[in-house]
């Protein structure tokens, strides 16, 4: 059998990789020290400290035929890679974690626990009068895999779900209908992917369709959102919104988001868990034993997403 050189962070999660094939060499990757010699690889697992030696050199590395990313989004990858090389990532790995966070920051504003929260801060005990889940249409914008784990989990709070996909399909729609949706949606949650087209694609405009009191909930991608729309909509006290994403990203200090008493914010950790992160060594491993064994790779990239460079 020919050897196998594959690239993986030198993290402790890695004991949930399973057992690799004798034939499979394993190079780690450091937090703090110079990476690996990258020229001998054949797969990669980057994690953030390994993004970028691997974008520097990726060009050259004449070996690498795969990247499997620890992560759902590859915004990071849009056109970096050429077509020689196949982008997988960790689609589903994630879609419980943030279809929790999706239901707990609607829940968090519908029921008034974020206000309630600011209030205690301050010792003041303030009336509130919360609106209802139930009854609510909401409609999730990037209708795939986390998409249809949100709707799973609203549904049982009597919500009217509405999914909108890049491409209609049987009861989802189609981009082309988002304007018709837009002033019926109480909720609008983003989970689109980052890519030419969805840059800046809800904007003042899409925005404003919005009806008064409309809650934006971004558990995709910041840059998909105008914030300077966004705040200007937010500062009117015409929208809500709980971010977990934003642009820019770390959010700075001093931001307008940051005072806005109708936003919540957190700091992209929506989809973050201990079992999450077991999870996507796991599909590592088991992407690591197909590649040896010369078996089809799962959750390939399709190459729009990775068309257009964003950065």
């Amino acid at each position: 059998m020919n050897t196998v050189v594959v690239c993986l962070p030198d993290i402790p999660g890695l004991r949930h990789l399973g057992d690799l094939p004798s034939n499979v060499e394993v190079l780690l990757a450091p937090r703090d020290g110079p990476p690996p010699d990258l020229a001998r690889v054949e797969l990669a697992v980057p994690t953030r400290w390994l993004r970028r030696p691997l974008l520097e050199s990726v060009q050259s590395l004449g070996r690498l035929q795969v990247i499997q990313t620890l992560s759902a989004g590859v915004d990071w990858l849009a056109g970096r890679v050429s077509e020689r090389i196949t982008v997988c990532n960790a689609r589903g790995v994630y879609d419980v974690p943030l279809a929790e966070w999706v239901v707990g920051a609607i829940l968090a504003v519908q029921r008034g626990f974020a206000s309630a929260r600011d209030a205690q801060g301050r010792g003041a005990w303030i009336e509130l009068m919360p609106r209802e889940l139930a009854g609510q249409r909401v409609v999730i914008l990037g209708f795939g895999s986390i998409g249809s784990t949100v709707a799973a989990r609203l549904d049982p709070f009597g919500v009217e779900i509405v999914g909108v996909a890049r491409s209609a399909r049987d009861g989802v729609a189609g981009m082309d209908e988002l304007d018709e949706l837009l002033p019926t949606a109480q909720i609008l949650v983003d989970l689109l992917p980052l890519t030419r087209e969805t840059a800046g694609f809800l904007d003042a405009r899409r925005l404003g369709l919005l009806p008064d009191g409309a809650l934006v909930v971004n558990a995709g991608r910041g840059r998909t959102v105008d914030t300077d729309a966004l705040v200007a909509e937010l500062g009117d006290g015409r929208l809500w919104a709980a971010l977990d994403v934003t642009d820019p990203e770390p959010l700075p200090a001093g931001h307008p988001l940051w005072a806005l008493p109708n936003a919540l914010v957190t700091p992209h950790i929506a989809g973050d868990s201990p079992a999450a992160e077991e999870r996507a060594i796991r599909l590592a491993g088991d992407q690591i034993r197909r590649f040896a064994a010369g078996e089809p790779l799962i959750n390939q990239v399709p190459r729009y997403l990775l068309r257009d460079r964003l950065r």
